[in-house]
């Protein structure tokens, strides 16, 4: 094998090095995009309304749902905000996670049929700079997602409103 061959070979090999970098680099960036447009409310902003009160301004995720990043007694999880849920919704593998405590099971109604669910209560929940206290849900072992679903256990004790493609949370 003479000199130039060898050359050769190292040069090919670091185009392919340099190709791979490429991609994964692309690949990477391109996550990043996806995950933004999944959740584009990662890191929600928080306001101080004229009346002082907490706000904090959601945007629509590309499916039309409001995701937002959150805290369940100091612990971070992942909401979807759901009006058609009468309570606080978490599945049994996050549930178990948080180590909430389990007060009783019961059977409810959801869009994929009837389960049995354990209610539980949850310390605090926050969103932002807006802290509920004491928030009624309950345990769903149906449930796989990793998302946790806002219903209305928690949504009524603030005020929100959509314009556009973006729903803003007023703390009462």
């Amino acid at each position: 094998m003479t000199e130039q061959d060898t050359t050769n070979k190292i040069g090919k090999t670091f185009v392919w090095i340099a190709w791979i970098v490429a991609f994964a680099l692309l690949a990477y960036a391109f996550q990043d995009m996806l995950d933004e447009q999944w959740n584009p409310n990662s890191d929600p902003k928080s306001y101080i309304a004229e009346n002082g009160k907490a706000e904090v301004h959601l945007k629509q995720n590309r499916q039309g749902h409001y995701l937002v990043q959150g805290m369940i007694n100091n612990h971070e999880v992942t909401f979807l905000l759901d009006t058609g849920a009468t309570q606080v919704s978490i599945p049994l593998h996050i549930a178990q996670t948080l180590q909430l405590p389990e007060f009783g099971k019961y059977a409810v109604q959801t869009a994929n049929g009837s389960v049995v669910v354990t209610q539980t209560r949850i310390k605090q929940l926050s969103i932002g700079n807006i802290v509920l206290l004491d928030v009624a849900a309950h345990i769903n072992p149906g449930m796989k997602s990793s998302e946790i679903l806002l219903g209305m256990s928690a949504l009524k004790r603030v005020e929100f409103s959509q314009r556009g493609k973006q729903l803003t949370l007023r703390a009462y």
